[in-house]
């Protein structure tokens, strides 16, 4: 049985990442410190003989015992709210995280593997954005923190792909959405279902123009894997390339949840906020014969059932 340490194994993509792996026979050891990750995400795997949990900051030093065929970096805080409100824990877990990591891949002659972010292209002036643009960030900016961590995550992966010769993969995220997200985390898709479940203002920053392309985690999950498992060592975009601009997402969110106290308002748009986010997934196509198969409207209706599961409405006065 091949064994694969999963980071940030508690968090939203890193909890459906466990899953599959355990569905494709691996035995997953799951590491997370939990300072965004819920141990929720993972509790049904406990009963399961191939399934360890560490409690570990993957920070610091990483020991695994035994063989490790595969190791998938997913530990970072990932929404605006918690960079913003743990900085140097977001540039350490870019940084010294995966320079542990890197080193115990080579230790133990390890594929890995990192999860990017369509953050390492900033505010961009290309678009729709392919692997090769180099970005627009701010390093400096409230949003740099984030930004900056994965770019030298990225760096640092791919030097010790070049000088080690380890086989690593880098994968670049676009928004995604789907069960096991929190309520509270500040993206735009839970806070919108959020505010309209409870019957509250859902929150536009600026007029509502800037654009963004979620993808189903179903999907996510399924290109990383093929990515994972493929031979190719430059960055993959995987995301879906459906835009849409948030006053439009907003407005769909509304329809589907019915609430007549929902509505929208509008606010002052953040720094360094991108104005328009879509990948071009022809690297994706290509190499890994993937594209997105679930379509927004379905996805949002299999967001919904999740949302109305766990979002706390306050009882009438």
């Amino acid at each position: 049985m091949k064994r694969v340490l999963i980071t940030g194994a508690a968090g939203f993509l890193g909890s459906h990442l466990c899953d599959r792996f355990i569905k494709e026979g691996f035995h997953v050891i799951g590491m997370d410190n939990l300072i965004t990750g819920n141990i929720k995400n993972i509790e049904h795997l406990f009963p399961l003989p191939q399934f360890e949990y560490y409690h570990h900051d993957c920070s610091k030093y990483v020991h695994v015992p035994g063989e490790l065929d595969y190791i998938l970096h997913f530990a970072s805080p990932a929404s605006p709210i918690d960079y913003l409100k743990m900085p140097i824990q977001t540039l350490k877990v870019g940084s010294l995280a995966i320079h542990n990591l890197l080193g115990l891949a080579k230790a133990k002659g390890s594929r890995l593997i990192i999860a990017s972010t369509s953050e390492v292209y900033g505010d961009p002036l290309v678009h729709p954005q392919p692997e090769e643009y180099w970005g627009n960030v701010n390093p400096i900016g409230p949003r740099g923190v984030y930004d900056e961590a994965k770019r030298f995550q990225e760096a640092m992966t791919m030097a010790y792909h070049t000088y080690h010769g380890l086989e690593t993969r880098i994968v670049r995220i676009f928004n995604t959405y789907g069960p096991r997200m929190r309520t509270d985390d500040g993206r735009v898709l839970p806070a919108f279902f959020s505010q309209a479940i409870r019957g509250e203002g859902l929150t536009i920053f600026g007029d509502g123009s800037q654009t963004r392309s979620f993808c189903y985690v179903d999907d996510l999950v399924e290109g990383i894997y093929r990515l994972l498992m493929s031979d190719y060592t430059m960055p993959v975009n995987i995301g879906n390339p459906d835009e849409i601009t948030i006053k439009q997402f907003a407005e769909e969110v509304l329809e589907l949840v019915g609430n007549p106290k929902a509505h929208l308002v509008y606010r002052d748009l953040p720094t360094d906020d991108p104005k328009i986010r879509q990948p071009r997934i022809t690297r994706a196509k290509e190499v890994l014969d993937w594209e997105p198969k679930v379509s927004r409207a379905e996805g949002m209706k299999r967001a919904y059932e999740y949302f109305k599961t766990v979002v706390k409405v306050p009882a009438e006065a």
